[in-house]
């Protein structure tokens, strides 16, 4: 049960004095915790040693708002612009800024006062039987202005946390871009790792052609036995059943890219047509110290956004638990003829300050504002996970893209021996110095190492593309224009 006290209507001089005394107060008082920024602290450096081209110096903005130029490749500069103005993800996050804003919109108006206009014509005829069967009409056209005092600041709380929803939005417009921006370059670099890895695929089993022929011409000539022709046989096809594979997966890779630029799949067949190398990453990469990641990240940015909106709320519910104040009036005219509705006599005027208080409601007040303070604390916990899983991105990246730069200059030793190896074989076997299988071993060490070497580098590029993301970088330059 609800008790509620109200004040009727009084004379207009002690209205006045009751006002000015509300609009006093107006101001005094705002419930509820006020919002106050986690205190988050990180180690000064990270954990990671530095290498392979890292450097602890602070990295300069413009190259991380644009970190793809440092591959040099516009290939891939023109599908992230493509991406900026097509994908579908982005599109949506955009949308959801203009919802938020909107509802920042509807919070903002419970401010100020409302007024609303009615008008009405009824007519009724009484019960001969009952009455004087007679027939009357009434007149009405007023309007009604009402405006609920925020005294405790119910209201500018959820104004508050319409604001920071708002925001929260917005960073993950950005968060969006940052993800959407890697995925791109990170399919494009598997584009061209499986280009490479088919070039030295259809370049091994060209070679291994010669190496079959030559043993099919040898047994036919009776100068070798058939198992080195069908050893020769057998390396040829396992390196020809491993083309279909990659093709496969190149498809796959460019009509994911396709889907990425919010385009149909086979829409970017014919401008990656062409074969080209996977691109290169800088010599050097520069990514300051741990705090700047919590300054850039968008998903940090978004999280304690979160967080203030959800403090915010904490005062909204509060507010429940002080008494309303409002203002109405009305002013109009009546009358029982439609002629007589202009008259200066049919005017009717009313106001007067309005007070309600939700006296008893068994505790729901109070439980509402146990449930946001609890929403409160989830929230902080999701900003604290935020940040650790971001410091963990960063430092898993550091060391993957360090590390495979040395796996892929051991590959690249490993390649030049291979190539060796086969060409010592090969001419030993065709002197009748050595056996077939050491030919048949040299040529599949070679494809597996010339193989790797094309993984090793994607993947190093793949993870550069990843240690940028992991900072934050990617969303200054390029976010859309969302006005505030």
């Amino acid at each position: 049960m609800i008790f509620q006290h109200k004040t009727t209507f009084i004379r207009p001089s002690s209205c006045l004095i009751v006002v000015v005394a509300i609009l006093i107060l107006t101001g005094c008082a705002t419930v509820g915790p006020d919002y106050v920024p986690p205190d988050t602290s990180v180690s000064a450096t990270w954990h990671t040693q530095f290498k392979g081209g890292l450097t602890a110096e602070e990295m300069n903005p413009r190259t991380l708002a644009e970190w793809w130029t440092t591959l040099n490749d516009p290939e891939l500069s023109r599908l992230i612009d493509r991406a900026v103005l097509g994908n579908l993800d982005l599109k949506k996050a955009m949308v959801r800024v203009r919802e938020s804003r909107a509802r920042r919109g509807i919070a903002k108006a419970d401010l100020f006062p409302t007024l609303d206009a009615t008008g009405s014509a009824n007519w009724s005829r009484s019960n001969k039987d009952t009455g004087s069967a007679k027939t009357s009409d009434f007149f009405a056209a007023t309007f009604d202005a009402g405006w609920e005092l925020d005294i405790f600041g119910g209201v500018r709380r959820s104004v508050e946390a319409a604001e920071a929803d708002l925001q929260a939005n917005y960073e993950d417009l950005r968060n969006v871009l940052v993800s959407l921006i890697g995925e791109v370059a990170l399919n494009y670099i598997e584009v061209r790792t499986l280009q490479t890895r088919l070039t030295v695929a259809e370049a091994n089993l060209g070679a291994q052609k010669e190496t079959y022929q030559l043993t099919l011409w040898r047994y036919q000539a009776g100068l070798s036995d058939e198992l080195a022709m069908q050893q020769a046989r057998y390396n040829l096809e396992n390196t020809r059943s491993q083309i279909p594979t990659l093709r496969i997966g190149l498809e796959e890779a460019m009509n994911r890219l396709a889907v990425l630029l919010g385009e149909q799949p086979g829409k970017v067949h014919t401008e990656l047509e062409e074969r080209k190398p996977t691109p290169v990453p800088p010599l050097e990469v520069a990514i300051g110290v741990p705090a700047d990641v919590l300054r850039r990240r968008p998903d940090i940015r978004k999280a304690e956004r979160q967080l203030a909106a959800q403090t915010a709320r904490i005062g909204v519910a509060a507010a429940d638990l002080y008494p309303k104040f409002t203002l109405s009036g009305s002013i109009g005219l009546e009358a029982l003829s439609l002629s007589n509705l202009s008259s200066s006599g049919s005017w009717t005027l009313s106001g007067g300050p309005k007070i309600t208080w939700a006296i008893f409601k068994a505790g729901a007040i109070r439980q509402n504002i146990e449930i946001q303070s609890a929403l409160q604390e989830q929230y902080l916990i999701a900003y604290e996970a935020a940040v650790l899983s971001a410091l963990e991105n960063v430092e898993n990246a550091l060391v993957a893209y360090a590390e495979d730069q040395h796996r892929r200059d051991d590959l690249r030793k490993a390649v030049e021996a291979a190539k060796k190896a086969v060409d010592m074989a090969q001419h030993k076997y065709q002197a009748g110095l050595t056996d077939f299988s050491n030919v048949l071993d040299a040529q599949r060490s070679l494809l597996s190492f010339e193989d790797q070497l094309a993984q090793s580098d994607g993947a190093v590029t793949s993870n550069l593309v990843r240690l940028y993301k992991a900072l934050g970088g990617g969303w200054t330059s390029l976010t859309p224009d969302v006005k505030k």
